[in-house]
């Protein structure tokens, strides 16, 4: 839910406006002046502030120029009874997201809420970005056991191909960068790499995300919204926990497959697309189709390769090397000196059950990184490593 502040010093224009951005969803707080707001924006973090231009004690404008003295990002809407287009104007040139006039516009009011959702989740999205950008710099797989050789010569054969990938394997165990990989070393590694947690979305909306909608197409539907699909077009789409997708969406997964076309939701076009699937799963999906939970003609459209991902406890060899690329890892992100750990300590990492495999890995080592001394020692393993072990 949409976090508002909404700074007004009357009182109907506030009840007026919280009760429209309360029906949408969103959680509102109230201020009745700019040295009021100040401080609530002091304290608290907000998505979205509505600021009134002529209020007492400080006016919407110099609240504004606070704002931005203050490095806060939020987006601000100013809102006026006395608007001109030289004040519209003045107060976007000054850092404002936009303008409203009194009597407040419905309409308008809703077409600028879904701008700032948009505006926040690109932001969102592009601060995701930069976090994988730098967790995948040199991004090699990590390990040179047997099974992870074999991956790496089979991402090399497949990659440069446009063959649909199903990625199997347990939770944390590096499905994603699997499928990263492939598109790193394909042909269309300039064009986007768009991923989708299918367990991650409602079933609600999981067509809507994927294929995008149609101005109109239900309530919340302002305008037309490209899907993954059409996102992706000309690079490669990743379809995570596919097993989690609903039958109904499958079936239109299904078609995209088979004809390259795909329909938003509301709407009645096809519409050509062009990108490579990759799909992984944590689940058995020959399981899944015997319990009809799962389309067999799906499963074999997805499955043309197969690279099951090992768990850890599979690859213990492989422990070392992953220790010192997360230590060093980990260092960096938290900007302190590089720190080492003893080989005691190491074979105690290797001789733990690995249960949430590398992502369990790589929380313990930040944990021994935040709490040991500048040497790891398997004192320290025994004492910080996860409890269930």
């Amino acid at each position: 839910m949409m976090q508002v502040l909404l700074i007004d010093d009357e009182r109907a224009i506030r009840r007026a406006l919280r009760e429209i951005l309360e029906f949408e969803g969103c959680v509102v707080e109230e201020a009745e002046n700019g040295a009021q707001a100040l401080e609530k924006l002091k304290a608290h973090t907000y998505e979205l502030i509505f600021s009134d231009i002529k209020m007492p004690q400080m006016d919407g404008l110099e609240l504004l120029n606070q704002i931005l003295a203050l490095g806060i990002e939020t987006p601000v809407i100013m809102i006026s009874g006395h608007g001109t287009v030289e004040t519209a104007v003045g107060a976007i040139k000054k850092g404002a997201f936009d303008f409203i006039e009194k009597p407040l516009d419905l309409n308008r009011i809703l077409v600028l809420l879904r701008q700032v959702k948009d505006r926040n989740l690109l932001l969102q999205e592009t601060k995701q970005l930069k976090q994988v950008v730098k967790k995948i710099k040199g991004s090699a797989i990590i390990g040179e056991s047997p099974e992870i050789e074999a991956i790496k010569t089979m991402i090399e054969k497949v990659a440069p191909s446009d063959a649909r990938v199903l990625i199997t394997g347990g939770n944390g165990t590096g499905k994603e960068l699997v499928a990263r990989s492939l598109h790193e070393l394909s042909t269309r590694v300039k064009m986007p790499f768009i991923e989708v947690n299918c367990a991650a979305i409602p079933a609600e909306l999981i067509e809507s995300e994927l294929f995008g909608h149609e101005k109109g197409a239900f309530t919340s539907a302002i305008k037309d919204r490209k899907g993954k699909f059409e996102l992706a077009s000309g690079g490669t789409l990743f379809l995570d926990e596919i097993g989690d997708m609903s039958l109904t969406a499958q079936a239109k997964v299904l078609r995209a497959l088979q004809e390259n076309v795909i329909q938003r939701v509301g709407g009645e076009k096809d519409l050509k697309v062009d990108c490579r699937v990759l799909a992984a799963t944590n689940k058995d999906l020959r399981e899944e189709i015997k319990a009809g939970r799962f389309r067999e003609d799906l499963f074999h459209r997805l499955a043309v390769i197969l690279i099951h991902v090992p768990a850890l406890n599979e690859r213990r060899s492989d422990i070392p090397l992953l220790v010192n690329h997360f230590l060093k890892l980990v260092c960096q992100d938290h900007g302190i000196a590089q720190k080492t750990i003893d080989i005691a300590a190491v074979q105690a990492l290797q001789a733990l059950n690995w249960t949430g495999n590398i992502r369990e890995l790589r929380n313990i080592i930040e944990r021994l990184v935040i709490l040991s001394d500048q040497c790891i020692t398997a004192n320290d393993v025994q004492r910080y490593a996860n409890p269930n072990h």
